[in-house]
């Protein structure tokens, strides 16, 4: 640890300044895809197949990942995930230029860029707390959602969608630099412990996880809550490069701006969650983050413009920041070390294992009613599961969370 007791270590800021740069690239490609699936068809089902190819993964492979990600060492996968998907984006970028690339294909590669992304994810959140000590955890975590934050959704859509104007196979190219340069920084991270290696073969390790997360009431309530936001969150926002374009004529380049607009708000999030946590606590924080979530999806449905869109996505994304920030705190205080990557595995399954489905059926709401119809949908589905859980979570507000 640092000499100086309240500093965040040099160690932490060589892996934060790792994931800045990858989420650099990969805001570029998020940017991108929607984009180039916009050139290949106009089907909002065939896009958000797109949008659902890469949440698959996490389906298929968190349980697995999780129990790697306890065995091996954190920053030896992470950097052998990004490596794997250096050579997923690079191959795009090739078939872009032979003019071979088709809706299927995106498909493909979303599904494989997933994959690397659930290996590097899991291993991140479950690396901080050999990085930094428990009392610095909700500093460190904000920090890497800032990270996070302004790459994906401040700087990467801006830049994707230039220099996608520019030569479509540029954000692929770009993105394959920077996971290059974060393999680079993680390489020379020293001085994080190697989990111990665990006599358990892989199914009997998964269901020790499965069976601590599902015993502990809090953390599986939150893992649900997360599903059912997780899944409102796609219903409604699959369909958002459509509505910017056709209904409210965003052009490409304004698309990463509208994008990047809308992060202003998750940087917010980002700087004032430690702050506020420290104010009013977890709970509270968490409640009133998902309450104005919820508020402010059924008002995106009608946004009669492009500023009031970015402004409510800005919002959306300050509270977003908020709960993420204190649930990934949260399960790296409650956890135990040795068990942190599988619980992780298996809360990012509760949590995002519906995203998938909440991609279909926004391309399905908005080619059966309106582009809109999701947002309000979702909005009012977010509600009732907040209400539903709200006793829980004043229960445990009053026992000291």
């Amino acid at each position: 640890m640092a000499s100086t007791p309240d500093r965040l270590p040099a160690r932490y800021w060589r892996l934060w300044w790792a994931g800045a740069i990858d989420n650099v690239g990969n805001g570029a490609l998020v940017t991108a895809l929607p984009l180039l699936a916009i050139t290949l068809t106009t089907d909002p089902r065939l896009i958000s197949l797109v949008a659902a190819a890469s949440f698959v993964p996490w389906l298929l492979f968190a349980l697995p990942a999780g129990a790697l990600v306890d065995r091996y060492s954190r920053i030896g996968l992470m950097r052998s995930a990004q490596l794997f998907q250096v050579v997923v984006v690079m191959a795009v970028a090739v078939l872009i230029s032979l003019e071979a690339m088709d809706v299927v294909f995106l498909m493909v590669v979303a599904f494989l860029v997933g994959v690397g992304q659930v290996v590097s994810g899991i291993a991140s959140q479950s690396v901080m707390p050999e990085i930094v000590e428990h009392r610095l955890l909700p500093r460190a975590n904000a920090r890497q959602y800032l990270a996070t934050t302004i790459g994906q959704s401040f700087v990467g859509p801006p830049v994707g969608s230039l220099v996608f104007g520019l030569a479509i196979a540029m954000p692929f190219g770009l993105h394959g630099a920077a996971l290059v340069t974060s393999v680079v920084l993680l390489a020379r991270l020293r001085g994080v412990a190697r989990p111990r290696e665990t006599v358990q073969p892989a199914g009997p390790a998964i269901r020790e996880g499965l069976r601590w997360l599902l015993g502990h009431r809090l953390l599986r309530t939150l893992a649900l809550l997360l599903g059912v936001n997780t899944f409102c969150f796609q219903l409604g926002n699959v369909t958002l490069v459509l509505l910017a374009t056709q209904e409210l004529g965003v052009t490409v380049s304004g698309y990463g701006t509208l994008l990047a607009a809308a992060a202003v708000g998750s940087v917010l999030g980002g700087l004032l969650t430690a702050r506020l946590v420290t104010t009013f606590g977890q709970i509270p924080v968490l409640v009133t983050a998902l309450g104005v979530n919820a508020a402010t999806f059924i008002l995106l449905g009608l946004s009669p413009d492009v500023r009031t869109l970015a402004a409510l996505l800005a919002l959306s994304g300050l509270v977003t920041a908020a709960w993420n920030v204190v649930t990934i705190t949260l399960r790296q205080e409650l956890v135990p070390l040795a068990l942190l990557g599988r619980v992780n595995s298996v809360y990012r399954l509760l949590g995002w294992g519906l995203i998938p489905l909440g991609a279909v059926a926004g391309g399905l709401i908005a080619h059966e009613l309106a582009v809109r119809a999701g947002y309000p949908i979702a909005g009012t589905l977010r509600a009732l599961a907040l209400l539903v859980s709200l006793p829980l979570l004043v229960r445990a507000h009053r026992q000291g969370r």
